[in-house]
């Protein structure tokens, strides 16, 4: 399993295009094709860590210390009074949990109480390869997470080649970066998917 930190960042230039050619392209800002926004609220499980500066939601990499360190996304409206389950050392406060709120592309605004991870029963997530093994060899796949990688950065969260197939979860996906993966390397080589999931 690969890991890489969760930027607050929007997605790099390039992003859906996912070539090695793309990246020596100068970065502009996102373009058209970058993963809209949700529309509606959006419910992420991670580590919420405050240092003084501002609650942030760690979906990627947690650093086991005391306190715990990460790159995560700002989070609007956070309330630690609200908890009683957090910890505070060294000026930092922290704890894990389900935050449910709506996501602009760079912040999450909290829009329902945060719920502890230990109270948390969350919805199964569908098998989108319906149990189906792959057919991608060990090489190809190895080849495919070097190039996600250089290509979206910190956007993603972690990846692992299982079963045939490169699985990458990254911050938010509306299927723009799916299908920009299929077209790339074809279909049921790579599966995306979204740390945040849309509510209802």
């Amino acid at each position: 399993m690969r890991t890489a930190r969760a930027g607050s960042s929007a997605l790099l230039m390039c992003a859906i295009a996912l070539t090695a050619g793309c990246a020596s392209t100068p970065a502009a800002g996102p373009t058209s094709l970058d993963p809209a926004p949700p529309s509606g609220e959006v419910v992420a499980q991670g580590t919420v860590l405050d240092d003084g500066s501002g609650a942030e939601l760690c979906l990627g990499a947690v650093a086991e210390s005391a306190p715990p360190q990460c790159d995560g996304i700002p989070v609007k409206d956070w309330d630690w009074s609200s908890l009683s389950d957090a910890t505070t050392m060294s000026g930092s406060t922290w704890g894990t949990y389900a935050v449910q709120g709506r996501y602009d592309g760079s912040a999450l605004t909290v829009t329902a109480p945060a719920v502890p991870l230990a109270l948390y029963d969350p919805m199964p997530i569908p098998d989108p390869t319906g149990g189906v093994p792959g057919t991608a060899d060990d090489a190809t796949l190895r080849d495919v997470e070097q190039r996600v990688h250089d290509t979206l950065g910190d956007t993603v969260l972690a990846s692992g080649a299982y079963d045939g197939r490169l699985w990458v979860t990254v911050v938010w996906d509306d299927g723009t970066l799916q299908d920009a993966a299929d077209a790339e390397f074809g279909a049921d080589v790579v599966v995306v998917q979204s740390a945040m999931r849309e509510v209802g």
